[in-house]
């Protein structure tokens, strides 16, 4: 076993972190609470206390700081150091510009058949001048009638055009989609025979967002676990600028990203800078869960199809595996997941 580190300076080096990262306030006051609390304390009692898992037992000492301290006092780098270390300044920028440069397309965007502002052919003619391999089409499903959501009928159309266009096409590929409204009971908004023809079903929450917690998980747990499903789309549902402004709606997060991890469902990193969703607390959840990812922007007009460098970045900070995004990979290998 390597030389014990110091896990006060590795707490306190955590807290500067996230402080310059402009990290939520209670985040950083965790790290800093903790380093207090083990201030002076001597480090071979910290490292029974490791041993025997009772360092959450100190005052001011949580499940994640004492996994961190466990991890100093074996002489090996925090986890969550290292990837704060990692992700850092200008090797963040960097790392954000090589998985920008890595994603092959957009798995969530909307033309003008439901809510864009755009016809089809303009939205896939800026996906191939952007240089994406292909574009999934996401347009609403029909409860969500304030978005002229897509009915059975005019799906099928649209699933009838794509193959038209993409016979045309050479060195790119329209892929079918939907983002499916989850229903009050977890129930997809839309007829499963049309689910099972699809590429790619994004399925989200646009109504009642304020439903109590344990229902909404509830509502969520049975969509994720729904095997039409490929992605989960902006969890939480928040706003966070504009006139629009909307908090979180409340669900038990270890379990959701628990089901998404088991059942294969991606959860979305959405690039739209009014939603950045999910928060970047819920989203290094979903990475310790093991979960998948998409970084998506969903795109709603073609100048929009440019904003995933919001969600590249916000996925490097924190700390999402390259290789656990899915749109890295090439239209078979997404398909086949």
């Amino acid at each position: 076993m390597s030389d014990p580190r110091d896990p006060v300076a590795d707490l306190r080096r955590i807290a500067f972190l996230l402080e310059r990262a402009h990290e939520s306030t209670y985040r950083v006051r965790a790290f800093r609470t903790a380093a207090a609390a083990l201030r002076g304390k001597d480090p071979d009692e910290l490292a029974t206390l490791a041993r025997s898992g009772d360092l959450v037992k100190l005052k001011g000492v949580g499940e994640v700081t004492a996994r961190c301290v466990a991890e100093s006092l074996t002489g090996e780098e925090p986890v969550y150091l290292r990837r704060l270390e990692a992700t850092d300044g200008v090797e963040r920028v960097q790392a954000a510009i090589d998985l920008r440069d890595a994603l092959k397309g957009d798995c969530h965007s909307h033309t003008d058949a439901s809510d864009g502002g755009s016809p089809l052919w303009e939205m896939v003619e800026t996906a191939i001048g952007l240089g994406h391999d292909y574009l999934v089409i996401t347009d609403h499903s029909p409860r969500l009638t304030v978005a002229n959501g897509l009915s059975a009928e005019r799906l099928r159309k649209q699933i009838e055009q794509i193959a038209e266009i993409n016979a045309g096409l050479r060195g790119f590929r329209i892929l079918t989609g939907i983002e499916v409204d989850i229903l009050d009971d977890g129930a997809l908004d839309q007829r499963e025979d049309l689910l099972a023809q699809l590429d790619v079903v994004v399925a989200s929450v646009h109504s009642k967002l304020r439903m109590p917690r344990a229902e909404m998980t509830e509502r969520m747990l049975t969509a994720v676990a729904n095997p039409h499903v490929d992605v989960l789309g902006h969890c939480t549902g928040r706003m966070v600028t504009g006139n629009r402004k909307r908090p979180e709606s409340d669900f038990d997060a270890d379990a959701v990203f628990a089901a998404c991890a088991e059942y294969s469902t991606a959860v979305e990193i959405n690039s739209r800078p009014e939603r950045l969703d999910p928060p970047k607390r819920l989203l290094r959840l979903a990475v310790e869960a093991g979960c998948e990812f998409t970084i998506d922007t969903d795109a709603h007009a073609p100048g929009q199809l440019d904003w995933l460098d919001n969600g590249c970045s916000r996925a490097v900070l924190c700390g999402v595996p390259t290789e656990r995004v899915r749109n890295t990979w090439d239209a078979e290998a997404l398909l086949a997941r």
